[in-house]
């Protein structure tokens, strides 16, 4: 049996020691660290880990949250971990959440229970963070914050290249390279120019 651990941030500016501290007994060869969302198991690490994991073997996670943050997918690589794979999982913040402990029928419905309630809050938690991440964005655009790197300043005769450019006397690269821009700026703010050109007639 090989004893393995599970570590995930959402970030890779978010602190993976907390959970490297809880699993400092795992030999270091045998952690996986992802900093990755927890929407999915599209994971790097992840993946690797599962590859890895034989019958017998046990696995180590600090909460349900760290291995993921999507209700149903949760479950479904619960099952797949400790039923189709045949390993066992602890839990550390969540005694009940130790397939070790209880292999009756009893203990493995108490187990799915406590890993349904405790995915459903993993999930409620991450769609409470995207709400109030786009309530935040939305009030900071009222108030005039803006997002993004500052508008390219466009060259004062933007208009007569533009005209140039629709009687084919300019070619598209070197209206790019004359305002500094991309092509997709380039397209963005014709719409633009044209928006205010129509409005003013």
């Amino acid at each position: 049996m090989n004893t393995y651990g599970y570590i995930r941030v959402s970030s890779t500016d978010q602190n993976e020691d907390r959970q490297l501290d809880a699993m400092a007994h795992i030999p270091n060869n045998n952690l996986f660290v992802d900093k990755q969302s927890g929407k999915d198991f599209e994971r790097t690490a992840y993946k690797k880990l599962v590859k890895k994991l034989k019958n017998g073997d046990l696995l180590y996670i600090k909460s349900i949250d760290r291995l993921g943050r999507n209700y149903e997918e949760v479950q479904n690589q619960w099952r797949i971990l400790t039923r189709e794979k045949g390993i066992d999982i602890v839990v550390l913040d969540m005694d009940l959440l130790d397939t070790r402990r209880e292999k009756s029928l009893l203990g493995t419905f108490i187990a799915d229970l406590v890993l349904q309630f405790f995915a459903y809050i993993a999930q409620n938690e991450r769609e409470s963070i995207r709400k109030r991440q786009a309530e935040g964005i939305a009030a900071a655009k009222k108030r005039g914050v803006q997002f993004g790197g500052p508008t390219k300043q466009l060259p004062e005769n933007f208009g007569e290249l533009v005209k140039k450019w629709e009687k084919s006397e300019l070619l598209l690269p070197e209206i790019l390279e004359k305002c500094q821009i991309s092509e997709s700026t380039f397209y963005r703010r014709l719409r633009e120019y044209r928006l205010i050109k129509s409005k003013k007639k």
